[in-house]
């Protein structure tokens, strides 16, 4: 195989762990559990990555077609049908209906994947009880950091509440990045993100609620999303793509037991020593949590990892300005501008084109305010620092006729521009 190989997330996420293995000395059976294989299955991956490297990870059927695939026109043809004749039928009465009324005999599960991609939710969600256990930790740090926030009085009664966001390492409970914000947002998630990759380095895994912040619960699918058969992320969710950190959810409160422990510890101990220290304004509060509150709570709190080991990548300060902010899709106007909403980035002539009008780039907004856009791995334009807002999301309105519900079932989320200026401004 020559030139590019196009690799999954998951198979990037094997080969950061195998790389563990090879060079920083974890066990095998710990990169199994990490993996989520068994250990033969590890011992497999592990003799093709030593054989032909990263390229041994990538699956063998990657650009074959499918075999038996499901014709497109039957498969339109379905969605349809439950549009127009089934949309009260469930997924097991519809496959029913489908091959007793239409001579369409197909799978339940065929049936049930077909309409989840075109965006069409169950009528019911079935959850059953779940059998949940004590997880062990990880053994070395790195490898998974648990994050969250906490609103509440910190700075005391007499103060209006905020959130403090915390993220602590799995292995030791050691607490990694903490920040003082006005509201659990995108932004104070990618600032604290930020400060734990300029603190450690970027960790392989991240266990996080299930937050609208993190990822996608509308049930609304756009039209490229139905094309491509997956949903855009969220700008944090986008984040942590780019940077090969594996986002994943926890179901429940009691599965984010360590950090919800850890928030009790600092409500008990920290707004004492906010008071103590008079300390009551969000900035100050901020300066001194990294240089001083952490490393102290660490030395008393956190717990000697089963490996001494780190698995924490580093990442330059450069990749890290350009990587951690907001990103936006755009196209370039046939004046060489790009607008979003109110915001007009001005793209002079390039060295290799005269002109960029109607290409497609990528506009990102950096921590700092500033702006900068980009034309592949090329930056064309910059812009002055604006203040950062949170991406808004819009609602579609509901036509008669829609069921109960609609007004979820069609939230957008404009990824394509910034949240618009306040009235008045």
């Amino acid at each position: 195989m020559e030139g590019k190989v196009v690799m999954s997330r998951g198979e990037l996420h094997r080969a950061r762990v195998l790389e563990q293995v090879l060079l920083e000395g974890m066990s095998l059976t710990q990169a199994a559990v990490t993996l989520g294989v068994s250990y033969r299955h590890a011992k497999r991956l592990k003799r093709r990555y030593v054989d032909a490297g990263a390229i041994g990870l990538v699956h063998g059927n990657r650009g074959r077609s499918v075999a038996h695939a499901l014709p497109q026109e039957l498969a339109q043809r379905v969605v349809t049908l439950h549009e127009q004749r089934y949309a009260g039928f469930n997924d097991c009465h519809f496959t029913q209906m489908l091959r007793e009324h239409e001579n369409i005999s197909l799978g339940r599960e065929t049936v049930r994947r077909i309409l989840r991609r075109a965006g069409r939710p169950p009528k019911r969600i079935r959850r059953p009880p779940r059998h949940r256990a004590r997880r062990p930790r990880k053994c070395r740090r790195g490898i998974m950091a648990q994050w969250d926030g906490s609103p509440h009085r910190w700075f005391g009664p007499d103060h209006p509440p905020c959130c403090l966001l915390t993220a602590i390492d799995d292995a030791d409970s050691s607490l990694l990045a903490a920040l003082f914000v006005r509201a659990e947002s995108a932004v104070g998630y990618l600032r604290l993100l930020d400060m734990l990759i300029r603190r450690h380095g970027a960790p392989i895994s991240v266990y996080q609620d299930r937050h609208s912040i993190h990822e996608r619960l509308d049930n609304h699918w756009g039209l490229e999303e139905e094309v491509l058969g997956a949903r855009f992320p969220t700008h944090l969710g986008r984040v942590l793509l780019e940077l090969g950190i594996r986002a994943i959810p926890a179901y429940s409160p009691q599965a984010k037991g360590r950090i919800e422990r850890n928030f009790r510890t600092l409500q008990d101990r920290l707004i004492a020593e906010l008071e103590f220290h008079r300390l009551t304004d969000i900035d100050t509060a901020n300066r001194w949590l990294e240089n001083v509150f952490i490393d102290r709570y660490n030395k008393m709190f956190a717990t000697a990892p089963t490996e001494p080991h780190s698995a924490f990548r580093r990442i330059s300060r450069r990749d890290r300005y350009r990587m951690v902010g907001f990103a936006y899709e755009a196209t370039v106007a046939n004046d060489n501008c790009v607008r979003l909403g109110s915001l007009t980035i001005d793209i002079p002539p390039g060295d290799n084109r005269r002109s960029f009008a109607r290409a497609k780039v990528l506009v990102r907004q950096h921590l700092d305010g500033a702006w900068s856009v980009w034309y592949g791995d090329r930056k064309i334009a910059t812009h002055p620092p604006t203040e950062i807002t949170e991406p808004v999301r819009s609602w579609k309105r509901r036509m008669p006729g829609d069921p109960k519900g609609a007004r979820t079932m069609l939230q957008v989320y404009l990824s394509s521009r910034p949240a618009p200026l306040p009235e008045g401004t």
